[in-house]
This record gives C-alpha cells, structure tokens and sequence, in this order.
C-alpha cells in the first residue's frame, strides 16, 4: 500500500492533484478543501489509500491521517465506495462525520450527494462507535487568526480550485451572512462555499 507521497505538486484539478514523486507524476483524487491547500510548484505531503481494482489502481490523497482512516472505514459500509467515500469527506470533516454518526443526525448525512435516507440509516447502523469520538478542538484545526484572514484564505482558495475572485468573494459572504457555520472555521467556510457555488465556474 501507498501509505503517503510527498513530492512537488505539478498541477491542481478540481477532483485531483499531480504529485511528482522521484520523478514519477502520481495523480491523487481528493477533496476540494485537501486540493485548496495545495499550490503548483511548492512541496506536497498527502496521506494516501491506494484502491486495486481489476482495471484499474487508484490514488486518494487525505490532508492527514485521520481523514484517510475515516475514508477507509466509512468504505466498510455496505453499498459505499472509495468516490461516495470521497464525497463525504467533501461535505463533511472526520468529527463532522463522527458527530452526525453519533447524533443519528441523518438531515446531515443526507446533504451528501448519493446518500438519501435508507442510506443515511445504514450508516448510523453499520458504523456505530467505529469513527469514535469527535475531537474537542476546533473543526479543521485551523490557528486562530483575524476574521479577515480567514475569508481571505477562504476566497484564495476558491481562486485557486477555478473560480474568479468576484464569484469566490460573493460565496463566501453568502455563507457568512447566513450564519451556519462558525466564521473561525475556515474548513467548514470553504465547504459551504463550495456547495454554493455548485459546479458552475466564475
């Protein structure tokens, strides 16, 4: 198994990132907050799953190795795989996750595309305490800095991953004004922007 790649980053998609490792490009699928983080021609260190399957090997890259344990695991339940795997950690962080598996929460389970509500159910069924406990610190684990910073980094990234900066800027202050999320947690700012913006481009 692939457990990490470290390496230049020789471009960013919008599902996928080259890492050029030893002089080898290794095309890694992540989450659009792990993609974010990353910048073309500066060093790379992701955690990895490698997933075999007949006709083909598939790399996914994680931010740490929590996030890659909580994506093996959830793929342990019944009808998810590695992409509905991903996709929830696009939505969700790991102690997001853990406390919506936890809470029986299945409205926020349901906010992940594919999964309706037989499917949200066998994830709290089928997981239980196997995620364990959320972390009491706060989500994405972020160093406290100005208000301003962090939109700006929220919006820097949105850059980053496509967007203009007017589209990014609008985002971000529509999910601000609404108030759902915690304006400190710049993850949980950048996923909700995301599901803003949808798939259109800027």
């Amino acid at each position: 198994m692939i457990a990490s790649v470290r390496g230049t980053v020789q471009a960013v998609r919008l599902d996928a990132a080259v890492v050029e490792v030893g002089g080898v490009g290794m095309l890694v699928q992540a989450t659009p907050t792990t993609l974010a983080s990353l910048r073309v021609g500066a060093e790379a260190l992701l955690w990895t799953s490698l997933v075999v399957r007949e006709d083909s090997l598939t790399l996914f890259g994680f931010a740490d190795a929590d996030e890659r344990e909580v994506f093996e695991i959830l793929q342990t339940v019944s009808g998810v795989g590695p992409r509905l795997a991903l996709a929830m950690l696009a939505v969700h962080s790991p102690d997001g996750l853990r406390r919506a598996v936890a809470g029986e929460d299945l409205a926020a389970l349901k906010r992940v595309p594919g999964i309706g509500q037989k499917g949200a159910q066998r994830l709290v069924l089928e997981l239980g305490g196997r995620l364990g406990a959320p972390a009491t610190v706060v989500e994405g684990g972020f160093t406290p800095v100005a208000a301003t910073d962090r939109r700006e980094q929220v919006v820097e990234a949105l850059i980053g991953l496509g967007w203009n900066a007017r589209a990014a800027d609008d985002a971000v202050a529509q999910v601000l004004e609404q108030g759902d999320v915690a304006p400190g947690d710049v993850a949980a700012v950048l996923r909700a922007a995301l599901r803003t913006l949808g798939g259109g481009r800027g």
